[in-house]
């Protein structure tokens, strides 16, 4: 049985830089999704919940 499945965001929240499923992104438990020099640019603390922001697994496409 599978579980609910991540939702894979296609855009930063922060900046709307596109964000491929198999690219590199960062998420927190909420799935509020961000690129990864935001990320960095927060210190990996999402900026809706206080959250930290972890990478998004990435998922194959194809």
């Amino acid at each position: 049985m599978i579980g609910p499945v991540l939702e894979m965001r296609a855009t930063c929240e922060r900046c709307a830089a596109p964000l491929p499923p198999d690219g590199e992104a960062r998420i927190c438990s909420f799935e509020c999704t961000f690129c990864p020099p935001c990320a960095d640019a927060m210190a990996a603390r999402c900026p809706n919940c206080g959250g930290e922001l972890v990478a998004r697994p990435r998922r194959v496409t194809g």
